[in-house]
């Protein structure tokens, strides 16, 4: 069944929330009803809606929102896709490590003599000044550039847009009313419109990222003069199942300008990221577990309306119980530039013309982890009384923002920024043990921005493509060129290279790249001890690279899990096509390059073998050590390397194996025009059928499945090869009985584990809550197998109360079919006890009736 891309649509309601603290009623992180609640009540009053919907194309998950916002505040949203609920922004995906609370856009300008700013969130979560017009206007829309999607639209840029639309135009007290925590001033309308766009990417080197690009109208009659925007982030990093107040207020913060460029020669890489993450990562016992967040996160702006603007980075620090306690880096005052007093509060710019002296201010604080070393000479104010403890982490927030231009009535602006993520930034788990405040250096220079400043390099290049001309004025962007010498060695001619790398487009927006080939379209059939996968190729071998327009398919990839992380996954199995790059040596640039598609081998036998004089050309005989030098044109040299490893013997070199191989190419690639003899029983084409047995696994236990495809990259621009998301579209199946001969004979139903015994440790041996998240109570899992694919499945005491029913609906068949689990807690919610049960199984087959007991 193709699945089309869906959204969780949501109005905003009171979801139970993970935390449940009694500490400072007016922090909305320990206290929700000062946030989702009071906006239900206040979207029902002007009958707005806020949607919800959750990027899951890539490595990262995120909710984003039709308010301003991305993120969800600490309410778990539902994804329909994987029917699970996802936190503000989970990465990697399915880690359960979340980087985000809430991250809210930012206007400020001046209209007249008066100074407004409008925000998506603030600091206080007392006013949203932001929202979706009335459904169905303010509605979000999706679109995809797959093809197969009913979302797909050629308008789409990548493989997940999500497009809103709200305004900052309300002025009903019930949905923006005052800032009353700080600044009772009811909320005036800019009268701007913003359009949102942000894209998702499942491809290798854009999965890190997602891309929102944003169209601010002045749809007022003023003009807007010193218009400042800014991202505004208060970060939370932490695993969901640590809930404490501990973990999620021990962050640090900072920007990173620059990074050496992976293409060497010295060259500088302009990064430009506000970024968050843990303090410390989270060891346990000098190590690190499945719960530390290692990654760090940030936002990268990468175009604005005009490149000579003035940029500020401001962080502070919200103290909720001690306002004296409440800090943020802070410039001395100068006769031109006096410094401006917040109140109350030294860091929290309450108010509209505290916050737009933030935006517009042309300051760069430190680092958060700097704070305690005197930043006087650079004309920041002393360190303040509890630097050391705010250096070591702590709950931030933080705004980069940007200015100023000016709006006419009518005129948009377009604002595109990146949500970058980057793996492995916290190294060793006993780095932090020895932090010092005084000397931050020491710790800072030990993390690593490498993964982080290589994927914001890329989220720059998707956005504008380097070395492309988009539109058609001559100019490609900018690039530079890194050569080594020449050298001769005792195995010969070492031939220098020269590399040219293109780094920056030509201005204009592609928002695409390269992508792999369509992943194939897979079945799990369920056996007993194995699993058969079935899949068919037909999109994934004939389908044109959106961006090259070169159909470059290269071979499939079979993946097997015990959960959905990424890194639970291994390969299977794999198959390649037989092809070599040719690299061939340019004199003139003393550098090889690749500029053809891969040869097969009987293409280069055709153009080097005989009668050129060389009889059974072998293309892995040369190097670039031991080049071929052409024997009719001397000045052509090249070598060759496989493509891959050339694992193209179906059932020999790989065990996947063709289903029909004695089938012909079709004589159309459309099925609905092919001949009978051409297509299988359920209508696909026979010629590009697959088939891989999966044996020897455990019955009883689940395993997540999933075929890739990849291609041949692109090697003249160093693009590698690029292969589909192995866990986008991954099915779970377990090793028992198919549907179809429990039908077939009657099989009856089973439990297992039977007895289920509390003490088993079935968490420890991998049976149960491979995530780690689940408490003790909700981790068991007591498993049904041989079912009817539509059945009712019912649990009673000895006493014959009804303590469970689970509805089990797969009329379509399918690898989960014929099994369904029960998680041990009751229809009350509360832990089963021991003791005897009966379950009951009623379908249009008959009523089976069976017992298990629980001991505990």
């Amino acid at each position: 069944m193709k699945k089309g891309f869906r959204t969780a649509i949501l109005l905003v309601t009171c979801v139970t929330c993970i935390f449940n603290y009694s500490a400072d009623a007016r922090n909305p992180k320990l206290d929700r009803t000062s946030t989702a609640d009071r906006l239900t009540t206040l979207a029902a009053s002007d009958r707005r809606v806020i949607e919800r919907a959750v990027h899951t194309r890539g490595r990262m998950q995120l909710v984003v929102r039709n308010n301003g916002t991305f993120g969800s505040e600490g309410e778990p949203v539902l994804d329909p896709i994987t029917g699970s609920y996802v936190q503000a922004c989970i990465y990697p995906k399915n880690s359960d490590l979340i980087y985000l609370w809430v991250c809210a856009l930012w206007v400020g300008a001046v209209v007249g003599r008066d100074t407004i700013v409008s925000t998506g969130a603030e600091d206080l979560y007392c006013s949203y000044e932001m929202w979706p017009d009335i459904p169905p206007f303010g509605e979000m829309k999706f679109e995809t550039i797959d093809p197969t999607s009913p979302n797909y639209s050629e308008d789409a840029y990548s493989e997940e847009d999500i497009i809103c639309y709200y305004t900052d135009t309300s002025t009903n007290p019930a949905l923006v009313n005052s800032d009353y925590c700080d600044d009772p001033t009811p909320h005036v309308p800019l009268n701007i419109k913003a359009t949102q766009r942000s894209m998702a990417w499942s491809y290798d080197y854009a999965d890190d990222f997602i891309l929102f690009d944003y169209k601010v109208e002045n749809i007022g009659n003023e003009t807007l003069e010193d218009v400042y925007m800014g991202i505004w982030l208060d970060g939370c990093v932490f695993h969901q199942s640590l809930q404490d107040i501990e973990y999620w207020t021990d962050d640090i913060v900072g920007f990173y300008r620059t990074h050496p460029s992976a293409d060497g020669c010295g060259f500088i890489d302009t990064i430009n990221i506000a970024y968050h993450a843990d303090n410390d990562g989270e060891p346990v016992d000098g190590r690190w577990t499945e719960k530390s967040p290692l990654s760090v996160v940030g936002v990268r702006v990468v175009r604005t309306p005009s490149d000579s603007l003035n940029y500020s980075f401001n962080w502070w620090i919200m103290n909720w119980t001690d306002v004296t306690r409440d800090f943020g880096p802070r410039l001395r005052g100068t006769p031109e530039d006096p410094f401006r007093d917040f109140g109350v509060r030294m860091g929290t710019p309450a108010g509209d013309h505290n916050k737009y002296y933030v935006m517009r201010h042309k300051e760069f604080d430190y680092d958060l982890m700097y704070t305690a070393v005197d930043h006087t000479a650079e004309g920041f104010l002393p360190p303040p009384e509890y630097a050391e403890t705010y250096a070591k982490g702590f709950d931030v927030r933080y705004i980069m923002s940007f200015g100023p231009f000016t709006i006419d009535p009518g005129e948009k602006l377009p604002i595109s920024l990146a949500w970058v993520g980057g793996e492995n930034f916290h190294v060793n788990p006993n780095d932090f043990d020895s932090f010092d405040p005084y000397h931050p250096s020491i710790f800072y220079n030990k993390l690593d921005f490498s993964s982080l400043a290589t994927n914001s390099r890329w989220a720059s290049w998707i956005y504008d493509n380097p070395g492309v001309d988009t539109d058609g004025d001559g100019d490609s962007g900018k690039h530079h060129v890194c050569c080594s010498d020449t050298t001769v060695t005792d195995t010969g001619l070492v031939f220098g290279i020269c590399d040219t790398t293109w780094y920056e487009g030509d201005g204009v927006p592609d928002f695409r790249g390269a992508s792999p080939p369509p992943a194939p379209e897979f079945w799990v059939e369920p056996q007993l001890g194995s699993l058969r996968i079935r899949f068919n190729g037909l999109r994934s071998e004939t389908e044109a690279d959106r961006f090259s327009g070169l159909v470059d398919f290269e071979g499939y990839r079979v993946y097997i899990g015990r959960d959905d992380r990424l890194q639970s996954y291994s390969i299977i199995a794999s198959y390649d096509r037989e092809n070599f790059s040719k690299y061939v040596y340019d004199h003139a640039r003393l550098a090889w390059s690749v500029s053809d598609l891969p040869f097969t081998r009987s293409e280069l036998q055709a153009l080097y073998g005989d009668p050129a004089g060389i009889e059974n050309f072998n293309p892995t005989s040369y190097s670039a050590v031991n080049p071929y030098f052409h024997p009719y044109y001397r000045d052509s040299v090249f070598y060759f390397v496989t493509q891959d490893f050339n694992r193209a013997e179906f059932g020999v070199t790989t065990p996947i194996r063709r289903i029909y191989p004695d089938q012909p190419y079709p004589s159309t690639l459309n099925a609905d025009d092919a001949q009978p003899e051409e297509l299988t029983e359920d209508g696909y084409l026979k010629y590009f059928e697959y088939e891989f047995i999966i044996e020897d696994l455990l019955p009883t236990v689940p395993y997540y499945i999933n075929v890739t495809a990849f291609d041949f990259g692109s090697p003249e621009i160093g693009l590698s090869a690029l292969e589909t998301s192995v866990l986008n579209g991954a099915q779970v199946a377990y090793p028992l009985t198919s549907v179809e001969e429990v039908e077939e004979n009657d099989l009856k139903v089973y439990v297992y584990p039977n007895p289920y015994r509390i003490d088993a440790d079935y968490d420890g041996l991998g049976y149960e809550n491979r995530h780690g998240i689940l408490s003790e109570d909700r981790m068991r899992r007591l498993h049904f197998a041989n079912l009817p694919p539509v059945c009712k499945i019912y649990i009673y005491s000895l006493d014959g109360d009804l303590v469970r029913e689970i509805g089990h609906n797969y009329p379509e068949g399918g690898p989960e079919a014929m099994h369904d689990t029960w998680d041990l807690i009751t229809r009350n919610t509360q832990a089963a006890v021991t003791g005897l049960y009966y379950w009951v199984v009623e379908s249009e087959q008959g009523t089976q009736m069976g017992k298990f007991v629980i001991i505990k």
